[in-house]
């Protein structure tokens, strides 16, 4: 990709960006002083994405909130009961569009005083920050991956190894270079001026894989349906309405469920819809820490846009 294909080649897209990133960074601070023991996962996500909207911008992909060994994809559904407990390991990952420029970031809160759970939060922070150290144009994606792992390998954890970071684009979440939390030796990924990354390092005391597991509750389009037969009109002008950005069943304010499930269902069927479960390390008593910042490549290194 030239560098001016890429999303941050113009002044007007680049404050585009930092304006997402601000209200993103913001809007996860919200949520990260809303995780309480008791505090209702859906009423706390459904609190950040109301101050998203009345900051004017939209949401990138819905609000989510994943606990303990649930490293990511976890949506609270509409009437969602679960709440925070003590002892909780809760990330909370918000992403925020501006007129389509995408900002992404993520924080861990944890609702404990034991020392291992504070120091991989840390090991994910550290990984985060080794990477922002290195990152800037003509640096190579093995350099930065090889930075992750260093700092959370030195506070006695190991990454999440098929989780990554991931460019952003305008209406896009994730695009190219993916960013690995370890090298991969196959890797000819390089940074240039101009992309958007997100950084997102998971630190975990479990296996360092994670799989698919329980009920999807965020979707996004692949493409068009041909027909629109079984499709509610209502439901379908919301979909479109997210011009191609990832979506949730809460979504849908004020559409009766099953016009949502049968539009969701008929669109998965046709194979027009994709979904994403939770990911979720095999072991029960697995925790995983994550921590993302969303940042310019420039000139001269990277510009933190949700810091």
């Amino acid at each position: 990709m030239k560098p001016s294909q890429h999303p941050a080649s113009s002044p007007e897209a680049i404050e585009k960006f930092r304006r997402a990133g601000v209200i993103a960074g913001t809007a996860r601070k919200l949520a990260a002083s809303l995780v309480k023991p008791g505090a209702k996962l859906e009423d706390v996500m459904n609190e950040v994405e109301d101050y998203i909207r009345s900051e004017g911008a939209g949401m990138a992909f819905p609000a989510q909130t994943s606990r303990n060994q649930v490293a990511a994809h976890y949506c609270p559904r509409p009437g969602d009961t679960m709440v925070y407990e003590a002892e909780d390991v809760v990330k909370v990952d918000i992403g925020v569009e501006v007129d389509g420029y995408v900002a992404d970031n993520a924080q861990t809160v944890y609702l404990g005083e034991k020392e291992r759970y504070h120091n991989m939060i840390q090991a994910s922070a550290d990984g985060l920050a080794a990477a922002i150290a290195v990152a800037g144009p003509g640096v190579e994606v093995r350099t930065i991956s090889t930075a992750i792992l260093k700092a959370i390998e030195a506070r006695g954890f190991r990454p999440v190894y098929n989780l990554t970071g991931h460019g952003v684009a305008r209406w896009t979440v994730h695009c190219s270079p993916q960013i690995p939390a370890a090298p991969d030796k196959w890797s000819r990924g390089v940074l240039e001026e101009g992309m958007v990354i997100a950084i997102e390092p998971f630190a975990t005391d479990g296996s360092g894989t994670v799989h698919e597991s329980g009920r999807a509750e965020i979707f996004m389009m692949q493409k068009k349906p041909r027909k629109m037969k079984g499709i509610d009109e209502q439901v379908w002008k919301v979909i479109e309405g997210m011009n191609g950005l990832p979506f949730a069943r809460r979504t849908f304010v004020g559409i009766p469920a099953d016009a949502i499930e049968g539009t969701l269902s008929r669109l998965q069927r046709t194979g027009c819809l994709m979904d994403f479960p939770p990911l979720v390390d095999p072991d029960p008593a697995a925790r995983i820490a994550q921590t993302e910042h969303t940042m310019i490549v420039t000139a001269d290194g990277v510009e933190v846009i949700t810091g």
